[in-house]
């Protein structure tokens, strides 16, 4: 008799991301379903990552992070956002899903309800239940994905602890309105919660889109744990490098989970993204063009072919709506049949849910090589075909 393991994960599938690149590779199909985009990382934070590596430390960074990168969280906040901001405000994780994990131990105890917006990156549900505590889901309803004051209403209930908000928001591509803000930030006061803000799209922004915090809202800095995300702002999803920003005394809490965690992150890459926030912002506007260019591209050649396109305005993610496209079948059975007989990797939506999912939309990543989004699109048409 083999010894029993955590039902939590033993039972539990893998990622929908994993799942579908894994798939991609074995039937070479052009992988538009894990988000990572082919193009555009400034090359002057790969040398001084290089630099660091031959010439700085390699043995353990600090366990909150090197100094000199809560330095620069804290400036390239207050330069973007006018946050008044310390290196004490600053935890460096090893990725934003690493920062998550950390956010919700520091924060939920066993018994505690954590309201989340579906659908949802699917870490979410997960790593609030290795808390011992329970997802509670607010349903977005496509094609607006609207945060409405009902719905966020009726979900807390007296062992709310938290609401976890993720804005811009994945995979809906869509960055939230001023009123909706307001409605997250007044329920979260009014009930004396926790807000752990997923931020880490905060500047891939399209259409000229400007971003706020939640916490600079009113009385929100003393209730806000905010992710971010180097691998988002500069396309170096590889590197892993995250961060969490807080009041202090909430911050010090996050970093006494993370340090049970990964302990530390590779110090040259902290190095090269304290480079990178302090002396290569100049790269951030061309990157929103080539992203907001690639997004155009794929969304023109989807409807060319017939294809229901929902409007993206943040990230690099659209959504295909399968039933307005014709498409007789949910979006699991598609996109097996698009990896495995067309030659395109997509993520069906109903992983981002588990109550009510929708299951006639499918994500696609547009921050690839106009080649890629060629193939990708062509590939589209025949998995359309399949169908027909």
């Amino acid at each position: 008799m083999r010894a029993a393991m955590n039902p939590l994960y033993e039972n539990m599938k893998t990622s929908v991301f994993e799942r579908m690149s894994l798939l991609a590779a074995k039937h070479g199909a052009v992988n538009l379903g894990q988000g990572f985009p082919d193009f555009g990382w400034p090359d002057d934070i790969l040398h001084a990552a290089a630099r660091a590596l031959r010439d700085g430390s390699n043995q353990y960074a600090p366990s909150r992070g090197q100094p000199a990168l809560r330095e620069a969280v804290a400036a390239h906040y207050h330069r973007h956002f006018g946050q008044e901001l310390t290196a004490d405000h600053v935890c460096v994780t090893s990725g934003a899903t690493e920062a998550l994990g950390a956010a919700i131990l520091a924060t939920i105890e066993p018994g505690d309800e954590v309201i989340i917006f579906t659908p949802a990156y699917d870490s979410y549900a997960p790593m609030i239940r290795r808390a011992g505590g329970a997802p509670v889901e607010v349903a977005l309803r496509p094609p607006g994905w609207r945060i409405e004051r009902e719905a966020l209403d009726a979900a807390v209930g007296p062992r709310t602890r938290a609401i976890l908000f993720n804005n811009p928001h994945n995979p809906a591509g869509r960055l939230f309105e001023a009123n909706e803000l307001e409605v997250v930030a007044s329920v979260t006061r009014e009930h004396n919660l926790v807000l752990i803000s997923d931020e880490v799209w905060e500047h891939v922004l399209l259409d000229g889109r400007r971003f706020a915090p939640i916490a600079t809202l009113p009385d929100m800095a003393e209730r806000t744990i905010k992710i971010g995300s180097a691998g988002k702002i500069f396309s170096l999803t590889g590197w892993k490098v995250g961060w969490i920003v807080a009041a202090p005394q909430l911050a010090t809490v996050v970093a006494r989970a993370h340090q049970f965690l990964t302990f530390s992150t590779a110090p040259n890459l902290q190095s090269a993204v304290a480079f990178g926030l302090n002396e290569g912002e100049s790269w951030i506007p061309p990157m929103r063009d080539r992203f907001q260019r690639a997004r155009d591209r794929m969304t023109v050649g989807l409807r060319a072919i017939a294809y229901e396109v929902l409007d993206a305005t943040s990230t690099y993610f659209l959504c295909v709506d399968l039933k307005a496209s014709g498409v007789p079948v949910d979006d699991e059975e598609f996109a097996i049949a698009a990896v495995e007989r067309a030659g395109v990797a997509v993520v069906p939506l109903s992983a981002f849910a588990e109550q009510d999912p929708s299951r006639h939309l499918v994500r696609l990543c547009f921050g690839k090589k106009d080649e890629t989004i060629d193939a990708g699109v062509a590939a589209m048409a025949k998995a359309k075909e399949l169908f027909e």
